[in-house]
């Protein structure tokens, strides 16, 4: 099965939808930072560095599925949820895509924000439009701690499916087992440099991340969002003011930072996935992802529903 990923950031859902046995035929994306990483990670995959609004999908018509996560802020609690009002609102065109090349699926993410009740005709105009071409749409909110992340972070999933795959579509049901916590996952990771803190910092750090955010190109470097955010990676001895270029020295004293590195193993990154930019870019990248264990998870079912259409119409021929 193949795909094609609309603002693909830094490959987040690309990691996911890969895992899943999709081949990406194409990815758009507008930042060149986040197009320079999905080049150098994935030098076979075809990235269109642009504007969503002048993609033209019309030779990708029949792909199997259209993957994607429009920017949130048009409907992030964090901002002023001006939905269709904002600019960067880019649901119209992710819409204008689905009809130019029909696929068998979609599956788009977002922030939890987009449930909220002043979005309820947003929704349901999203969903007539799709239905209205042959799609049987849902909404459903999942939390990537749900699939072994070790981050609270709530995301929106929306999927559309050709009416003869969605009667074999189930929502993935959240994992047994519980994430690490932060000092489980990152102890190697802080102690690279040989700090002498490290063991006791990670019984400190026995708790899962609050939500990683990417925050906007308008302001300043990176840190880990606002100050009740901030106040939450205290709580597990982490210094949310900003970012390390390294880890610890050995005699470091004090709360640490995290690395560009750390941040993307708390998003579900592999260790081999290399961010291309200073660290600014880079750490927005991370932040702004979609973790792709939690992307990995929902396309599997896309994927199993769509080869068990594909099984069934079979059957009804040689019958």
């Amino acid at each position: 099965m193949n795909s094609l990923e609309l603002c693909a950031g830094a490959g987040g859902q690309a990691l996911g939808l890969e895992r899943a046995g999709f081949e990406h035929r194409m990815l758009v994306e507008i930042d060149p930072h986040a197009c320079a990483t999905l080049r150098h990670n994935r030098p076979h995959w075809q990235v269109q560095e642009g504007d969503l609004a002048a993609f033209d999908a019309r030779s990708l018509n029949g792909i199997d599925l259209v993957a994607g996560g429009v920017p949130c802020p048009p409907f992030s609690k964090a901002g002023k949820q001006l939905g269709a009002e904002d600019e960067r609102d880019l649901f119209p065109q992710a819409i204008r895509v689905v009809n130019e090349t029909r696929p068998q699926a979609v599956m788009l993410e977002n922030v939890r924000g987009l449930l909220d009740a002043v979005f309820v005709d947003y929704r349901k105009k999203i969903a007539r439009q799709l239905q209205a071409m042959g799609y049987w749409t849902d909404w459903h909110l999942f939390n990537a701690a749900d699939f072994g992340v070790c981050q609270l972070r709530p995301r929106v999933v929306f999927v559309a499916l050709r009416k003869d795959i969605a009667e074999h579509f189930r929502w993935p049901a959240p994992n047994m087992s519980l994430p690490p916590t932060v000092g489980e996952l990152l102890a190697d990771l802080m102690a690279e440099r040989g700090w002498k803190g490290v063991d006791a910092w990670k019984k400190r750090a026995d708790d899962i991340a609050p939500t990683l955010v990417g925050g906007s190109k308008k302001h300043g470097g990176p840190d880990l969002g606002p100050t009740r955010s901030k106040l939450a990676w205290a709580a597990l001895g982490v210094d949310g003011r900003g970012l390390a270029n390294e880890a610890p020295e050995p005699d470091f004293v004090g709360m640490p930072r995290l690395t560009v590195r750390m941040c993307a193993r708390i998003q579900g990154f592999p260790d081999d996935w290399q961010f291309v930019g200073k660290k600014t870019p880079m750490y927005r990248q991370v932040g702004n992802a979609f973790p792709p264990p939690v992307a990995q998870a929902i396309s599997q079912r896309i994927a199993m529903a769509i080869e068990a259409a594909a099984a069934q119409r079979m059957q009804r021929r040689v019958a």
